[in-house]
């Protein structure tokens, strides 16, 4: 079953993926879920053409998706878990940085995900115990030990004015810990670079299963770690999210201790 799987999500992504590659540069209607939170009415394209796409071959399985529209969840074994468009607010000010990522959770258990960059046609991808690949070349984390030798990605959440003190204190222990931070607003791509070894770890509050579920299992693929910032076992609701390639885990958890 998980080639099939595998193959219509795929193909989904590449679907929506080109959709929003031709709507990138043209105007957007847009509009606002939350005072920092938009939504173009390409998300809400995306989101039709995936599960359009989806419902053709697996008629089913339920749906978990970021926009209002979608099929309810899952009833079954079976439930796809999609971001349409992660990195809205880059897309409608047009900075190049948004994917779209699906996930097929199985019995409670994500099993296949996928995350596709269309501005630079990277196709990001695992299976559950098989492993995690990047255009069909094989992903492993970085090896770097050291924090102050580290690249980390981050990001905020919309409602990040509502807890600003403990945000900042986080981002300033390891600002000034690593040799760099990055936040480029997408946080599927920020822990795909993170499983490809582009970056080395990364931390995020406020995040949704969508935003997360097919990228968790790419860096548990491809051997990196992946925590709540408390070091238990992350999962899908959780509040806030920690992950490294392994050997940073135990410094970065430290720095996000209050």
């Amino acid at each position: 079953m998980i080639t099939e799987i595998q193959q219509a999500a795929r193909q989904a992504a590449l679907n929506a993926g080109a959709l929003l590659r031709r709507n990138f540069t043209q105007p957007q209607a847009i509009t606002l879920k939350g005072r920092h939170d938009p939504v173009t009415q390409s998300d809400f394209q995306s989101q039709q053409l995936i599960i359009d796409h989806l419902i053709r071959v697996f008629p089913a399985y339920g749906f978990l998706a970021e926009e209002k529209g979608a099929p309810t969840a899952a009833s079954g074994d079976g439930c796809w878990i999609i971001d349409p468009l992660d990195g809205t607010v880059n897309f409608a000010h047009g900075f190049p940085m948004f994917a779209v990522s699906i996930a097929f959770q199985w019995q409670g258990e994500v099993v296949y995900g996928v995350v596709y960059d269309p501005m630079r046609d990277e196709v990001f991808e695992a299976i559950r115990e098989q492993g995690a690949w990047l255009n069909g070349q094989t992903l492993r984390v970085s090896q770097i030990g050291d924090l102050d030798r580290a690249l980390l990605a981050t990001g905020f959440p919309y409602n990040v004015a509502d807890h600003l003190e403990t945000s900042m204190l986080r981002f300033k222990r390891l600002v000034v810990q690593a040799q760099g931070v990055r936040r480029p607003g997408a946080a599927a791509i920020d822990l795909c670079y993170l499983a490809a070894g582009r970056c080395d770890g990364f931390w995020e509050e406020g995040l949704k299963p969508w935003d997360t579920a097919a990228a968790v299992l790419i860096v548990e693929e491809a051997g990196g770690r992946v925590s709540t910032f408390d070091g238990s076992p992350f999962f899908l609701t959780a509040a806030d999210v920690a992950a490294s390639n392994g050997l940073l885990h135990e410094q970065i958890l430290a720095a996000l201790r209050l």
